[in-house]
């Protein structure tokens, strides 16, 4: 028993003794003077870059593929068509265009006898206000051309075919049916015109076919500051999908000249989502002050349609922007050291554990499908990783709930990993020839 007693306490001791040269050294490196501030503060200084970047790579990617895809432009603008604010500011457009062509005194005289009365009972009763009566027939002629799926066709191809025009209007000079004059860019509503024209004949208003034609123009995008915009849409067209690669390449090379790599990873993501979200923040404070400085003759309600259809893509990269970098973030926060880290991970096992125990004991047994995950279980964790990641790069248009979507898939799919791989069970670890040995 002495020999016992003593051999515990050797051991004690040693075990002290370890746990103490292990303090030493830890205090010996904290109490060390700094290596590599060089390398930490360039690993600092390209992470900052990139998060500056980051946003910057978000507009460059919207501006590439808004001005210089076609489709992507088409499909976007598309929606505009029957919204019923642009419905109605086009339907006031060509209202006034029309009206200012109209001679309503000679209107009546000028009719055909036998379209006298279909004219006059499309006017109503007159009164005593004859520009008001119009004005208001030929409005809600207007305004039934803009509700109908010609003006959708007419909008949709209009917009297909002067997509040069936009990128000349945003990028540079431009012309066609889509032109940049006086810090406007504008559409020809003609087509609309003469569609309202021959409604109008067509309900007995005759002296309507003899309008000339007539060109008028409906604002797409108003601000004083067109030509500077107009500038820096250009270079971010220039720089393209360009920019956000190399902002992603900037934070990579700081994590890894970074001491503390996990930290540096889960603070860079942190970084990138928070200035991408500032942008989104911006973009809701810009639209407000846009509306505000729009001249009294553009509709506020068709110019906010406008912008939020132009801005809708933006919107929806700079969501995706945030969860991703909010998603990163977690995932190396979860797979760090740190304690309570470690408390969710030991939460996260456990529970699997149990789910696992609990179907043991109900007879399910994994098979021969057990030990190979446990064997390559950090292979298929790769996997699947990469597998995610391949699915995101491969998406068209990823959105934030995209994002979330495969990174809840992923975790899906981890469990199953963790499930399938959890402790060796009874059936697993027995032979054959332990199963049919005699007892000894």
């Amino acid at each position: 028993m002495s020999d016992e007693g003593s051999a515990a306490r050797d051991g004690e001791r040693d075990e002290l003794q370890e746990l103490r040269s292990r303090v030493a050294t830890l205090e010996a490196e904290r109490t060390r003077p700094p290596k590599h501030r060089m390398r930490s503060l360039l690993a600092a200084v390209l992470i900052i870059l990139g998060c500056v970047l980051a946003p910057l790579g978000v507009v460059s990617a919207w501006a590439a593929d808004e001005v210089g895809d076609t489709d992507r432009y088409v499909a976007t603008v598309a929606p505009l068509a029957s919204d019923p604010d642009v419905q109605d500011a086009v339907a006031n457009r060509v209202t006034d265009a029309l009206m200012t062509r109209i001679d309503l005194s000679t209107l009546l005289s000028d009719a055909a006898p036998e379209e006298r009365p279909r004219l006059e009972k499309a006017l109503g009763k007159l009164g005593d206000s004859l520009e008001g009566a119009v004005r208001s027939f030929v409005h809600d002629k207007a305004r039934a051309i803009a509700g109908s799926d010609a003006f959708e066709t007419i909008w949709t191809e209009a917009n297909r075919k002067i997509h040069a025009s936009v990128n000349k209007a945003l990028t540079g000079s431009g012309g066609g049916a889509v032109r940049l004059e006086n810090d406007t860019v504008t559409l020809d509503l003609g087509p609309v015109v003469e569609l309202v024209k021959q409604r109008l004949v067509d309900e007995g208003m005759q002296v309507a076919g003899r309008i000339p034609e007539i060109h008028t123009d409906f604002t797409l995008v108003r601000s004083d500051d067109i030509g500077k915009v107009k500038t820096y849409v250009r270079l971010l067209q220039i720089v393209g999908n360009w920019l956000p690669v190399i902002a992603v390449l900037l934070v990579a090379g700081g994590v890894l000249l970074s001491q503390r790599r996990r930290r540096a990873l889960v603070t860079g993501a942190l970084a990138v989502a928070v200035t991408t979200g500032l942008l989104g923040i911006g973009l809701r404070i810009f639209r407000a002050i846009y509306l505000d400085a729009l001249p009294a003759g553009v509709s506020p309600e068709a110019a906010g349609a406008v912008y939020d259809t132009m801005t809708h893509l933006l919107q929806t990269m700079v969501r995706m922007v945030v969860a991703l970098g909010v998603v990163v973030a977690l995932a190396a926060w979860l797979t760090g050291p740190g304690r309570r880290a470690g408390l969710v991970r030991g939460l996260w096992t456990s529970g699997i554990g149990a789910v696992r125990s609990t179907a043991d004991r109900a007879g399910l047994r994994t098979g021969p499908v057990g030990p190979f995950v446990r064997r390559y279980r950090t292979w298929i964790v790769w996997a699947l990783v990469v597998v995610a990641l391949v699915v995101y790069l491969l998406w068209s248009y990823p959105t934030g709930w995209v994002v979330v979507g495969l990174a809840l898939a992923l975790l899906l799919a981890l469990a199953v990993v963790e499930f399938l791989g959890a402790g060796a069970t009874s059936s697993d670890d027995e032979t054959p020839s332990e199963s049919v040995a005699p007892p000894v």
